[in-house]
């Protein structure tokens, strides 16, 4: 049997990547039951063979990657925004404003890479919504390292936290669903009046 050349496994790793990203903007955009292999498929610039090849499990197996890979990228747009500014109030409402630049950059069409998903999916797919709530655990975990570090008492940075991922998803679907990034800054000023207000350690 030849050996795998490094520009295959290259070739291999890039049309992985792309099947896996073409699923996270699909679902974002259209939601689980819309996102079809096919769709999937020409999307990636791929073959529906290249699909199960690298997803045997099929759609259900792939949409579960591609919330992982959302999931990442929310993350790292949490964390970019926490690290702005010094002021944990401040970095907070940082989140809700680049969220606002993202969705209205993408003509408000991509939403949260975990909430459609897992709201058509929940009760259904358990793969799906294992994914979604390891997700919101994780962001609720990083909103609530940098309150701690900004100096909230830990008990109030973790339910203050869980506000925040909750406000955050609430006026995403809000600016989304009317195509005016107005919730997403307005959440800002209340998110940072709710830091503020937070009890310190």
């Amino acid at each position: 049997m030849a050996a795998t050349s490094p520009l295959d496994r290259s070739t291999d790793t890039d049309t992985r990547r792309r099947i896996i990203r073409a699923t996270a903007a699909l679902l974002q955009r259209q939601g689980y039951e819309s996102t079809s292999v096919k769709r999937i498929a020409g999307a990636a610039q791929a073959s529906p063979s290249s699909v199960y090849h690298f997803f045997p499990g099929g759609k259900e197996e792939l949409a579960i990657e591609a919330m992982r890979h959302g999931a990442r990228e929310f993350g790292e747009m949490l964390a970019r925004g926490l690290a702005s500014k010094a002021d944990p109030a401040e970095a907070t409402a940082a989140c809700a404003l680049l969220l606002a630049e993202d969705l209205r950059r993408s003509d408000w069409s991509d939403g949260c890479p975990v909430a459609v998903t897992a709201l058509e999916t929940v009760g259904r797919v358990p793969g799906l919504q294992e994914a979604a709530t390891r997700a919101l655990t994780e962001w609720r975990t990083l909103v609530a390292a940098r309150l701690t570090e900004g100096g909230i008492a830990p008990a109030a940075a973790h339910t203050l936290a869980g506000t925040v991922i909750s406000m955050l998803e609430g006026a995403e679907l809000l600016s989304r669903v009317t195509a005016d990034d107005a919730p997403l800054h307005d959440a800002a000023v209340h998110l940072s009046q709710l830091v503020r207000a937070a009890p310190r350690a």
